[in-house]
């Protein structure tokens, strides 16, 4: 029950953020949001509706074609979050009057940031606000596009809208504060703990291998692999290391073989054994001979 509540709470939190930076931050310079958001902006600008009031509105139809298509389980999903932000959107609306800053870049800059870490915090939950999601879900499942093309397609239309009703600076420094605001929520979705993926291939695997645990305290994994010119077997290092860890394998693998093969690939979230259990667990499971947890942390990646 607790840890229910707890997830609720930190939806709320996400929506505060995203719907506060809005209107700390994009308001105040005629910017926009992205999404539904972004056409209840408008109308707040044009008419003087307030933006929530319109967001929620145009949630609605989407979100009773998303019962019919998408089922129940997707609406009761993203219906407390949806409903969340467009009443932060309105209950923050105040703080549009209050400028922090007059530099339109930075508005749009912060207001990037700020939204961006609202929205995270809401993917990072499995939660979603409603609007270009659902469509875009909708569209997924019925036409297999990819769902983050379909967003940016609609986003664009939305910009052309706004280049044309409040000309095209503010329509540019909606796309900065836009961009920003996409990477971030992206980089708190997959999570902040990078980590790098190598694969090594050596005519010294085990020795490599070997070096890996006791040097690094890294699991190392091998893979069969075939050379496809000479057609001679070989057996492929893989393993899972620190950023800070990234300078001591590679002198680690150039001193037994010079010649070794290596490639990085960014990992920006690991789970599992290796990377959840803490040393101190794997001290006290060595003192206590549980060769289980030590197995789980040394000997093999997962």
């Amino acid at each position: 029950m607790l840890k229910k509540i707890t997830h609720y709470l930190f939806i709320v939190v996400g929506c505060l953020i995203a719907a506060g930076s809005i209107n700390v931050f994009l308001v105040q310079h005629h910017l926009l949001s992205g999404g539904l958001a972004g056409l209840g902006i408008i109308c707040y600008y044009l008419f003087g509706i307030p933006a929530g009031v319109v967001t929620l509105a145009l949630n609605v139809p989407l979100l009773i074609a998303a019962w019919r298509m998408l089922g129940k389980k997707y609406v009761a999903e993203v219906l407390f979050a949806t409903v969340m932000f467009s009443v932060c959107l309105d209950a923050t609306e105040f703080m549009s009057h209050q400028y922090i800053t007059d530099d339109i870049l930075l508005a749009a800059i912060y207001g990037g940031v700020f939204n961006g870490i609202g929205f995270g915090i809401l993917f990072r939950l499995g939660a979603s606000s409603g609007g270009m999601d659902i469509a875009a879900a909708i569209v997924k499942k019925y036409y297999s596009f990819n769902m983050g093309e379909v967003v940016f397609s609609i986003n664009c239309c939305i910009m052309v809208m706004a280049a044309f009703l409040f000309g095209p600076a503010p329509a540019m420094y909606t796309l900065i504060s836009m961009f920003i605001a996409g990477r971030l929520s992206d980089m708190l979705a997959a999570g902040f703990n990078h980590r790098k993926a190598v694969i090594i291939i050596s005519r010294q695997p085990q020795k490599i291998a070997d070096g890996i645990i006791q040097e690094l305290e890294r699991g190392a994994t091998f893979l069969h692999g075939s050379g496809a010119f000479c057609r001679d077997e070989k057996q492929v290092v893989f393993s899972v290391v620190l950023m800070t860890e990234i300078a001591r394998l590679k002198k680690l693998v150039n001193q037994v073989d010079p010649a070794a093969f290596m490639i990085f690939i960014d990992a920006n979230e690991v789970m599992g054994r290796g990377f959840t259990l803490s040393r101190q667990t794997v001290t006290d499971a060595r003192a206590a001979g549980d060769r289980r947890l030590i197995g789980s942390r040394f000997d093999e990646n997962p």
